[in-house]
């Protein structure tokens, strides 16, 4: 009997973008990345794109795709994020998938996976097939074919929402063992109750469906996936290879799968290089041909179900409750805050519902006039997030309006489509997966809810958000001070909400700071100056100006006139108004303008409450990243003014520093603090110029080791991981240039020499790339003499053995 292996990864990560932004704000937890998403790719995504495999001694052999080996899927509103912030990581997992059908048999790898990770089993009719919809459409958007798979959010199944799968042509799903309740042959026969996770897993089952449809389901093996998960499986790849050597039965007369499913991110992100334990034990496996890979469409049309399954209803892999962990206080939490309850989860469930169903008929109503069938409309509405082009909208709007529309109808049902978006993010499973409704994941459903109110109070005129929050005020927060969902949306989700002159007072005071041109995108909005003044005074500047800002989703657009005053360092002031006509924006320009020319600052302040009243804004009225590229601006001097005055101090005490370390003294800890400050700079700005030089740089690391200076980790190692990136791009591009390649060498010698934890991920990447591409033809002219090519190879040879791997060409 033939022994096959699948190993399935669940890629995922909540959306984190803010709603009314439509992209993420920095993140501080995250540091020293800009925000999870990133963070989590550097360390699981983009490593399982480009895997190591290490010899006996720790060098690398080679880089491998494991998308390419293993079944998987990533969540959709992820693969949107890469699309924007990592192409190269989706390209790589797309190329993976791509390779995986030469490999099985013409089977991808990819599997599709609900659009948003809904609990289907706990969502309504139309948002189930919507789900489902969107996430098939995205996936033959990005991987060009139809999917045989859809993973379930959390596994969670149950009848219902099998039959939409099956209805929309998936052929399989993975469960949980737990979530099988009994089996028997096809050709009839007894049940066999095989509930407590005792169903053989190294088989697939047909689930027949009330509809007379069919689906097949695999029910992963559970003890090794929670090893993989939870038990440091991954610390090795041998012995990887062996538990899932364990999962086959000599026993079973049958050809025998083993297949494990876990959270993708268990692959480097959860447990650090576990993607190359993960390219080992699939390299150990396949090389001594203990099993066969393979993935679930090939097995499953090699190996078609023998015998039939039901499941549980409304069951779950994380949940020993059912689906409780998404509506109810089951028990089920993270298990960090003994005591802590979760009775608000029924409570924001009943509030969300009550929201969706409120919005549901006006919806109807409203888009209804404009287009043939409002819910049709919903499901395509795929094809606009996917493309917002003009093309696009214009091609939607062509398929589902009544007839043409103006551009004011394009808006109404723009915003209309956008409502009923949000009123689908907002049930995203992880608001209730956590232990706290204050928690990031639970605010960020509720402020999906805020935009969707928003939203809605724009189009209908009818401020929901009172009764919303009536109702969340019945889910009890942990935290005294949060008290309830209410408390919550007021401290967490009302000062995020965006409207125009929230965008346009962004605008007005990064102005101060950046030179826009006359059209400019910042986040999703177009600002367009149709009038922009500036005046200074000093350090004094002041910026006058009108502007008109779209935004591009729903195309609605309005017409601000904004003022904005900087008096030095962080001391901004700005006010934004709608436009009121040319005579008042006049008098505007002329009053300000006018105060201060006579450098009457605080009558230009006073002119701010005059004409913006409450639009008044300040630094802290700026998006986070947007704030923190500022204070780096006006912290630049500040920060150029503390190194003077330390390398003052290192100076003037260089003597005494001298001897004090001759008699082997301590330095006294100003003093050190002094000295460690300075040579930290000197060092990390060899590495932030283009033109590093090697040996200044091996000259400031003996002088830190001399004098036990404390590096500054991640500043410097951020440094030194950009200069090597660029270095070697550099040579990617023109691998001739001899002088470069050389003193790359040197200076990755004296950068392994310094002993510091730095990711090298991107830079052994492009070494690999030429040791591929470059070095083997400049090997074959060093071997008929070429002496150019042989001092090449010999500098090839020392960069490539720096970056850890084994014997070059």
């Amino acid at each position: 009997m033939e022994r096959y292996l699948c190993i399935h990864g669940h890629f995922y990560q909540p959306p984190r973008e803010n709603p009314w932004l439509e992209t993420i704000e920095l993140q501080d937890s995250a540091y020293p990345y800009h925000d999870w998403n990133e963070r989590i790719t550097a360390e699981c995504y983009a490593p399982n794109t480009t895997a190591r495999q290490l010899n006996s001694e720790g060098r690398i052999v080679d880089i491998v795709n494991n998308f390419s080996r293993i079944s998987f899927n990533v969540g959709p509103t992820l693969l949107a994020w890469m699309q924007e912030c990592a192409p190269d990581v989706l390209t790589a997992i797309i190329q993976g998938d791509q390779q995986s059908r030469e490999r099985f048999s013409g089977h991808g790898n990819a599997l599709a996976q609900g659009y948003n990770h809904i609990i289907l089993p706990l969502a309504n009719p139309r948002d189930r097939v919507t789900q489902v919809r969107w996430g098939i459409h995205d996936f033959q958007h990005r991987f060009g074919r139809k999917p045989e798979g859809m993973w379930l959010a959390e596994t969670a199944a149950d009848t219902p929402s099998l039959e939409v799968l099956a209805a929309h042509g998936i052929q399989f799903t993975i469960l949980s063992p737990f979530q099988a309740s009994r089996v028997r042959s096809l050709r009839g026969g007894p049940w066999t109750d095989v509930n407590g996770g005792h169903v053989d897993p190294s088989r697939p089952y047909l689930v027949k469906l009330p509809s007379k449809r069919r689906i097949a389901v695999f029910f992963y093996d559970a003890p090794i996936s929670k090893a993989v998960a939870f038990e440091q499986l991954l610390n090795s790849g041998e012995g990887f290879a062996a538990r899932l050597m364990d999962g086959f039965d000599d026993g079973r007369p049958w050809d025998q799968l083993v297949h494990i499913a876990t959270d993708g991110e268990s692959y480097g992100h959860h447990h650090r290089y576990g993607e190359m334990a993960l390219a080992h034990a699939l390299h150990h496996i396949e090389t001594g041909h203990l099993a066969k890979l393979t993935n679930y469409g090939e097995f499953l049309e090699q190996h078609p179900p023998a015998m039939e399954a039901q499941i549980h209803e409304q069951s779950a892999w994380s949940c020993s409750h059912g689906v409780g962990r998404w509506m109810a206080d089951c028990g089920c939490n993270s298990g960090g805050r003994p005591g802590w309850h979760q009775r608000w989860r029924a409570p924001l469930r009943e509030a969300l519902d009550w929201l969706r169903d409120t919005l549901a008929p006006p919806f109807e109503a409203k888009a209804g006039e404009l287009l043939r069938d409002p819910w049709a409309a919903r499901d395509d509405y795929i094809a606009v997030i996917l493309d917002r082009s003009d093309d696009s909208v214009a091609a939607f709007f062509r398929r589902h309006a009544r007839g043409p529309l103006d551009e004011e109808q394009q808006i109404a049902v723009l915003r209309l489509l956008e409502m009923q978006r949000h009123a689908m993010l907002m049930y995203t499973s992880c608001g209730w997966f956590f232990d706290e409704l204050s928690g990031l994941e639970t605010v960020q459903v509720m402020q999906y809810a805020g935009r969707a109110l928003q939203l809605a109070h724009t189009v209908f005129g009818e401020d929901l958000e009172p009764a919303f929050l009536q109702r969340l005020a019945k889910a009890p927060s942990n935290l005294p001070e949060h008290r309830n969902g209410k408390v919550v949306y007021e401290k967490f989700v009302k000062p995020a909400i965006v409207d125009r002159e929230k965008l346009g007072a962004h605008f007005a005071v990064s102005s101060l700071f950046e030179d826009y041109p006359e059209k400019v995108r910042i986040y999703g909005c177009t600002f367009e100056q149709q009038h922009r003044q500036v005046l200074t005074a000093g350090k004094a500047k002041l910026i006058l100006g009108r502007s008109r800002v779209t935004f591009e989703i729903t195309r609605g657009c309005d017409l601000l006139s904004y003022a904005a005053l900087h008096l030095g360092d962080h001391n901004v002031n700005g006010g934004v108004r709608y436009f009121r006509g040319d005579e008042a924006f006049q008098q505007l320009v002329d009053e300000f303008t006018e105060a201060f020319n006579r450098a009457d600052f605080p009558l230009v302040i006073r002119l701010m409450d005059k004409h913006f009243g409450e639009s008044y804004y300040s630094l802290k009225s700026l998006f986070r990243d947007e704030q923190r590229t500022i204070l780096r601006q006006v912290l630049a001097s500040t920060g150029q003014d503390i190194e003077n005055h330390y390398r003052q101090v290192a100076d003037q005490y260089t003597p005494l520093t001298r001897f004090l370390k001759d008699i082997g003294a301590p330095l006294p800890v100003a003093l050190k603090t002094a000295v460690d400050y300075v040579l930290n700079c000197d060092l990390r700005r060899q590495f932030e110029t283009e033109d590093t030089d090697p040996a200044r740089v091996r000259a400031l690391v003996e002088q830190a080791r001399a004098g036990n200076v404390e590096l500054q980790h991640h500043a410097l190692g951020y440094a030194i991981k950009t200069n090597l990136d660029r270095r070697l791009q550099r040579l990617v591009q023109s691998p001739d240039d001899l002088p470069w390649l050389a003193r790359t060498a040197d200076l990755a010698e004296v950068v392994r020499a310094l002993d510091l934890e730095i990711n090298l991920w991107k830079t052994q990447n492009l070494c690999f790339q030429m040791l591929k591409t470059a070095a083997p033809e400049r090997k074959t002219r060093a071997d008929q003499g070429d002496a150019a090519a042989a001092e090449w190879l010999g500098h090839f040879r020392k960069l490539s053995d720096q970056l850890g791997f084994q014997e070059g060409p």
